[in-house]
């Protein structure tokens, strides 16, 4: 390693010694510690495995949170494209999500670094409008509102100390850990009964293997709380056997080979039905409301 330093350093050091301050600034608040700023930007001393680790770390975390920006992407193009919500489970997405919601809040409360946490927040939006598709194509529209109303007033209760004290969310978080291993049982049952992924997204899977095996190593190096250690340990194991399931029923007829990477026509039509009934049923409503305005 020192080898390596002597050969970085008089390439390196012209460079970062020199930095303008609004970029060492950031580099600073990204790493969280000035100390190891100078240890390896300013002095690259790559032997301080001690910060190093945190670097990766952050790293790490903030590969995470880009990748959670369209993990689900592929799952809802797959849904869309085949009208179909054959082989993913509901109860699983409901699980999830609101596993999600109180590990978000949870971390949100204990001002923890968002880069161990921020991906929560993503997948979870992205959860919502898979599970609001999924209950569509079941023929259960009228619970979508529902769920996602649910949804908003539980979060607020969840983040309001006066309604849901810390000490009573601590206990909320340690299900929310049973709930996200809750969470991934019905959609693996699902697949060993139905023989077939359907229409469940590899894509998501194993980016789900990846990034929770990623967040066991970056809740070790920066968040000082089992819970949430727990909590990514049990769902990388799941993980695990889910995408064990993805190889396994690859080339099964239940696995529907939809299109993850473009929206096609069928799913721009799907769009369109659904914006166009939204348009019809606000048109209907203004037609039915009562006028407020004063006759003479």
């Amino acid at each position: 390693m020192e080898a390596l330093e002597q050969v970085l350093r008089p390439i390196l050091q012209p460079i970062t010694n020199n930095l303008p301050k609004p970029i060492s600034d950031a580099a600073k608040q990204l790493l969280g510690d000035d100390r190891c700023y100078t240890s390896l930007i300013y002095n690259i001393n790559l032997s301080d495995l001690e910060c190093l680790k945190l670097a990766i770390s952050k790293a790490l975390g903030i590969a995470i949170i880009g990748a959670s920006s369209i993990v689900k992407i592929p799952q809802l193009l797959k849904l869309l494209n085949s009208q179909s919500a054959e082989g993913i489970s509901f109860l699983s997405y409901l699980l999830e999500t609101a596993s999600y919601l109180v590990t978000l809040v949870y971390n949100v409360r204990n001002q923890f670094p968002f880069s161990t946490y921020g991906e929560i927040a993503l997948i979870a939006i992205q959860n919502v409008a898979i599970s609001v598709l999924v209950l569509q194509y079941s023929g259960k529209g009228p619970a979508a509102a529902v769920f996602v109303a649910g949804l908003a007033g539980a979060g607020y209760a969840l983040y309001n100390d006066s309604i849901v004290p810390m000490g009573t969310l601590q206990y909320i978080q340690a299900g929310a850990g049973l709930l996200g291993v809750a969470s991934k049982l019905p959609q693996i049952v699902a697949i060993f009964q139905q023989g077939g992924t359907g229409q469940l997204s590899a894509f998501a899977v194993f980016n789900y293997l990846a990034g929770s095996l990623a967040r066991v190593f970056t809740t070790l190096q920066e968040v000082d709380d089992k819970l949430i250690l727990y909590g990514f340990l049990s769902g990388f194991v799941l993980n695990l056997i889910l995408a064990a399931q993805m190889v396994y029923y690859w080339n099964s007829p239940s696995s529907k080979q939809t299109t993850q990477t473009k929206l096609e026509p069928s799913g721009k039509k799907a769009i369109s039905q659904a914006a166009g009934a939204s348009k019809a049923t606000g048109s209907e409503k203004a037609r039915t409301t009562p006028s407020t305005r004063r006759r003479g």
